[in-house]
């Protein structure tokens, strides 16, 4: 059997994996890095649970194509964003 991962670790990593699906990797002391940076968490125990999760969740997402489609949709969004600002420039102008 394999440990068990609480849920605050498992949100965690989904929610981050969500907002930010280009700058994790299969690389686990690089997602160590990472979730350091994005996330306060109050020790280094909790952070790598994390950054671990995270990196199983890569791995699995590439599997399944998962991840393709969130880097898809954050294209999206960043587009949509984009085309926003610019049609409220041009209502300005």
């Amino acid at each position: 059997m394999g440990k068990v991962r609480i849920g605050l670790v498992k949100r965690t990593a989904r929610r981050l994996i969500e907002m930010y699906p280009d700058l994790f990797t299969e690389d686990f002391e690089h997602n160590k890095k990472v979730v350091g940076q994005l996330v306060e968490t109050p020790s280094k125990k909790l952070r790598n649970q994390i950054a671990g999760y995270v990196t199983r969740l890569v791995r699995l997402y590439k599997r399944t194509g998962r991840l393709q489609y969130l880097l898809e949709m954050q294209r999206a969004e960043e587009v949509r964003a984009e085309l926003l600002q610019q049609a409220q420039q041009s209502q300005q102008q």
